[in-house]
């Protein structure tokens, strides 16, 4: 299994990344319709436009932008599920848009409003399923599920059917899934959303902890500002699909003049203004 301790080259390396689509506009109305027929309209987006970026193995980073800033684009590039337009992306040593065994057996996703547990089994027959689709030999499947059961404190319930689980405890046991194949690389989408105030401090501490006890780097989309403070080192923000700010929360609040007291939401939504209008 590919250990994140054992990668020394950056995790990510984006340069000059662009990534745009193609559609045809149609006309309001009948009218409308019925012109399209005949003429229709290109239009061009870009939805990433010349992003350069790169993360070093056990980062971990907060991609923040308002919505339509392009970071669920650059997300998925960085996955394999988009091919970039122009530029070069490397993640994990390999190119995404492959979508190689050896690529996908070295990063992994958790989204907040998706679930990947099945609902009727319990988590360990999930984490078997996944131990196939991932040929995790049987004693490095033991190990893990014993080191993840402890380390996220779902060892009792392993076997208890995920329809019967807290919120909560289906995080942990969504978690445990996601880091079963010892990815170097997670991206975690809008993780804590959903969650009540003391499962969210619950989840932030389990990243924390899977980032310094296991070295997987982890990049952070979230518009818990919460989130953001408790769990980053280093953030980019994204604004018209180019990064506009890259570095610590310190540096951020120092560029946008506000106090150091001030919430961190005020912070991000000053910089999202100052950087809007600056593209």
């Amino acid at each position: 299994m590919p250990s994140p301790s054992h990668e020394s080259s950056p995790v990510i390396a984006a340069h000059n990344l662009s990534r745009s689509y193609e559609f045809f506009r149609q006309p309001t109305g009948l009218s409308g319709a019925l012109c399209s027929l005949v003429h229709r309209e290109p239009t061009r987006v870009q939805a990433v436009d010349g992003l350069d970026l790169t993360v070093e193995s056990g980062e971990v980073i907060g991609l923040l932008g308002p919505n339509g800033a392009g970071k669920t684009t650059i997300v998925k590039m960085m996955c394999g599920l988009l091919r970039p337009t122009s530029g070069s992306l490397s993640v994990c040593g390999y190119r995404p848009a492959d979508r190689s065994y050896q690529f996908l057996s070295r990063i992994s996703v958790i989204f907040g409003q998706k679930a990947m547990l099945w609902w009727d089994v319990s988590t360990r027959e999930s984490l078997r399923i996944h131990c196939s689709m991932y040929e995790i030999p049987p004693a490095d499947f033991a190990a893990t599920v014993a080191q993840l059961g402890e380390l996220l404190g779902i060892t009792d319930i392993l076997d208890t059917p995920v329809r019967n689980l807290s919120l909560g405890q289906r995080m942990r046991c969504e978690l445990a899934l996601a880091l079963l194949h010892r990815p170097i690389l997670l991206f975690a989408d809008e993780p804590s959303i959903g969650l009540d105030v003391e499962a969210k401090l619950v989840v932030r501490r389990l990243f924390r902890e899977v980032n310094q006890a296991l070295g997987t780097t982890i990049v952070l989309t979230s518009h818990d500002m919460d989130d953001v403070e408790a769990l980053t080192d280093r953030i980019v923000i994204v604004t018209g699909g180019r990064a506009t700010f890259d570095g610590s929360l310190g540096a951020l609040r120092a560029r946008t003049g506000l106090p150091n007291e001030a919430r961190l939401d005020e912070v991000m939504a000053k910089a999202f203004h100052h950087d809007g209008d600056r593209a």
